[in-house]
């Protein structure tokens, strides 16, 4: 079988078009980026603060969270503090023995902690924790 040292492109063509080429590695790169999955976690961004006691509660908890500008959210909802009152007195009366979970940024003031702290206890809820990092020794 002989082979021909040079190809020899059709009568009239000087190079060779790459244009399909790029229209195929643009739809591929289309493809892959609608049909991945980016993961975007929800939520309010808070910095926990660490503890070296802290332990992991398995229960349903109610969560109460004060980001690093004092304002108080309740289910990743802003509340006030008037609000958060009535809906803690609601689920007192509903007898909702859920603890309630305090999740403040390790920069919020301990002004707004002890006022949460304070209306949960003025409405009638005792177990009140607050979320940490466990640090590792």
């Amino acid at each position: 079988m002989r082979f021909r040292k040079h190809l020899e492109l059709e009568r009239g063509q000087k190079e060779i078009n790459i244009t399909p080429l790029v229209d195929m590695v643009f739809l591929l790169l289309l493809f892959f980026m609608l049909t991945s999955s980016f993961i975007v976690l929800p939520g309010i961004k808070i910095n926990l603060p660490k503890a070296v006691t802290s332990e992991v509660i398995k229960e349903k908890n109610i969560v109460i969270t004060i980001s690093s500008e004092n304002v108080i959210y309740l289910d990743e909802r802003p509340i006030t503090p008037s609000e958060l009152t009535n809906f803690l007195e609601s689920t007192v009366k509903k007898n909702d023995e859920r603890p309630i979970l305090i999740k403040a940024d390790k920069d919020t003031q301990l002004g707004s902690v002890v006022k949460v702290w304070d209306i949960c206890r003025k409405v009638g809820v005792f177990q009140i924790n607050i979320a940490t990092l466990q640090e590792v020794q």
